[in-house]
């Protein structure tokens, strides 16, 4: 089989969620530009009608819809909008993110946890859920958890946004293996220091990028677009022989 039939997403439907900029925004334009049709959300309408604006400008096909993943009401509607319109979902990447918490561990805000908590780690527990129980009508589907290297390695005055990347791992091989039987492949993607404004501090020359390319052998840091690769190997059927893992992309930081 060539690698253009492997990689051929047209007649799915995927939904990824923090799509309106940086990773997310990367694969939601990967997905599209192999032949899927992309359910672009995050919390403001406008935001995800830029990048389907974007994705349909180059010939793709894309809809937005908006959700705060951090609110279980919105997920369920959002569930229920996806119902209407399509009836079906093939891919879930899961990528909206937050981190309102900057500081020790030991002053932690009850309020920031439970807010990075609701968004970081229960809000891709039931996308996960629910995008199991259409998955299993349709023989199977892919989803897709984005970590990052604090799951593995947690960074000063993050503590609580890496342990809930760390949690993100164990939910996802959690789901692999309860789901494989479903069809449904589960797999998680472990990305590094990424230029997005999420790590804005790290666009600009000074220390503390400099500290931070210290630590990354390719002497680089990474693009959304570096990311959106590995997502579309494992929407695809060249991953069909994978779930329950971790893809690490972090030039070479926790080698």
């Amino acid at each position: 089989m060539r690698a253009a039939q492997l990689f051929d997403l047209n007649g799915r439907i995927a939904l990824v969620t923090g799509a309106s900029r940086g990773i997310g925004r990367a694969i939601a334009q990967m997905l599209a530009d192999n032949g899927a049709h992309v359910i672009v959300t995050s919390r403001r309408l406008e935001s995800c009608q830029s990048v389907v604006d974007s994705i349909t400008a180059s010939g793709g096909q894309a809809t937005a819809m908006a959700c705060n993943v951090g609110d279980m009401d919105a997920i369920l509607a959002l569930w229920n909008a996806i119902d209407a319109r399509f009836g079906r979902l093939d891919i879930l990447v899961n990528n909206a993110v937050t981190n309102p918490m900057f500081g020790h561990v030991s002053d932690t805000d009850p309020v920031a946890f439970q807010k990075t908590v609701d968004v970081n780690f229960r809000g891709y527990w039931f996308m996960c859920q629910y995008a199991v129980a259409r998955m299993r009508a349709l023989g199977g589907g892919s989803i897709i958890n984005l970590s990052s290297v604090t799951a593995l390695r947690p960074m000063e005055n993050i503590g609580v946004y890496s342990a809930t990347k760390a949690a993100i791992i164990n939910l996802t091989q959690a789901f692999a293996r309860e789901c494989a039987n479903l069809g449904v492949r589960v797999n998680a993607i472990v990305p590094g220091i990424v230029n997005t404004k999420f790590a804005a501090v790290l666009q600009t020359d000074g220390p503390v990028r400099d500290a931070a390319l210290a630590q990354i052998p390719l002497g680089r840091i990474g693009e959304p677009e570096d990311i959106a690769g590995a997502a579309l190997y494992l929407a695809s059927d060249a991953s069909s022989y994978m779930t329950g893992a971790t893809i690490r992309i972090d030039g070479g930081m926790l080698a």
